[in-house]
């Protein structure tokens, strides 16, 4: 009897086991100052994109998808908390010299999420959150990491990479950094195949000093001097995707690693491809804003589609912790919702929401298919209806004048629940006109 009481018992915990889901693997790769067009997958014909251009064929790709800020470190903390980054003030980047100006230390991070609910934790590649040791990813919940403090070219020999809480020296090939992140982050995926992980790969390009390996520059000896190495930079970023993503394959991870890839803000160099949209890198007109965003998850994610439905950074903390099991919490405050259900297919729409931007004295909210935009001090706001016109040069404020109300007073409300921002960044006034 005993023996019949304890083989049930194994067969129910056992049946208990088979029945608990298990954790997906969580890769988010976090490309710098990339056009949104830039992927041939987007329409881009500089460089060929064959990695990334997989990613969506394997997934899904958004129209529509976006980033809280046009510029890197705010857009980053959004990323790393699932929350405005205006809630601590964040709206523009931090200097070397202000090093007590990293990303709160009272907000919660994406890593911290994660590895309170079982998982292996690591960055590779830029932070640009802070550069005091209490602002470094080993102080904020990253279990493994090595990168860039912030973008190299404003740190010296000695202060530019981190590795755990340590400052270290530049590595061999520096400035490039595309190959060697990609050994990082394969020795990474290898160490902790046994166990869920979450990879924060954020990649120093395409931003500048665009910078590209010697055999890499030859591929595009064809082009002019200015494109080659821009063209080569894309292409080595392509391809060191495509590696940590064949390791992923071949560790037999790939049905349990949820992907996402877009870039930090819209496109800052003048061979950024941006697909017809107005504005770039520092301003909230499209082309500051909306990115290259997919995600892909083999046997989750139907392959092939591309939807038009907006979708933020914000979203994909929320959505991996559904990923694995977990219900986010009101009392966490995210801004960001869980995008699952759209993702699997299992929904074609989310519910309606307002979405906003706040970059200095620009601002931005967009609502369906409508959006105001300040994209200037001395700029009024502008209705733009998006649909009609996505390259934002037709204000339609005369004839919608209730629309225009509606928005502004949103954007109002939300503005009001704010501070102010910590810091001033004389960019966000001198391009007021730049379209």
């Amino acid at each position: 009897m005993k023996n019949l009481i304890l083989a049930a018992a194994i067969g129910w915990a056992a049946a208990c086991v088979a029945e608990t889901p298990v954790k997906p693997n969580v890769l988010v790769i976090y490309i710098d100052d990339m056009g949104w067009a830039q992927p041939s997958c987007y329409g881009g014909k500089l460089a060929p994109t064959p990695h990334i251009d997989a990613v969506a064929r394997q997934g899904i790709r958004f129209t529509n998808g976006y980033v809280s800020a046009p510029v890197c470190g705010p857009s980053r903390i959004g990323l790393m908390t699932g929350r405005y980054q205006q809630h601590t003030g964040h709206d523009a980047n931090a200097t070397p010299k202000q090093i007590g100006n990293g990303m709160d230390l009272r907000e919660v991070t994406f890593a911290q999420r994660m590895k309170a609910v079982g998982y292996t934790t690591g960055i590779v590649g830029k932070w640009h959150l802070g550069a005091g040791k209490e602002f470094l990813p080993a102080s904020r919940g990253f279990d493994f990491s090595y990168g860039t403090v912030g973008n190299p070219a404003d740190y010296q020999d000695g202060t530019r990479f981190y590795r755990g809480l340590e400052l270290v020296n530049d590595p061999p090939g520096f400035p490039v950094t595309a190959p060697v992140y990609r050994d990082e982050a394969i020795r990474f995926i290898e160490t902790n195949q046994k166990n869920p992980w979450f990879l924060y790969l954020a990649l120093n390009s395409v931003h500048g000093p665009v910078v590209a390996s010697e055999a890499m520059l030859k591929r595009f000896d064809q082009l002019p001097k200015n494109e080659q190495a821009y063209a080569a930079m894309i292409t080595e970023a392509d391809d060191v995707i495509g590696d940590v993503l064949a390791e992923i394959t071949k560790l037999n991870l790939d049905e349990n690693t949820l992907i996402f890839l877009l870039s930090d803000n819209g496109g800052a160099s003048p061979l950024a491809e941006m697909g017809g949209l107005s504005g770039k890198k520092w301003l909230v007109w499209e082309g500051g804003i909306r990115v290259s965003w997919m995600a892909a998850w083999k046997g989750h994610i139907p392959a092939g589609r591309v939807s038009d439905e907006p979708v933020i950074q914000l979203d994909i903390l929320p959505t991996a912790l559904a990923a694995a099991g977990v219900e986010s919490q009101p009392e966490w405050k995210l801004d960001g919702v869980d995008i699952l259900p759209l993702l699997e297919g299992r929904v074609e729409k989310l519910e309606p929401r307002t979405l906003y931007w706040r970059f200095g004295v620009q601002y931005a909210v967009r609502q369906g298919d409508w959006k105001i935009v300040k994209a200037g001090v001395n700029l009024p706001p502008m209705l733009i209806n998006l649909a009609k016109n996505p390259e934002e040069d037709s204000d339609l404020t005369a004839q919608y004048p209730e629309k225009k109300s509606e928005l502004q007073s949103k954007w109002d409300q939300w503005n009001a629940t704010m501070p102010p921002p910590r810091w001033t960044d004389y960019r966000w006034n001198n391009k007021e006109s730049a379209k």
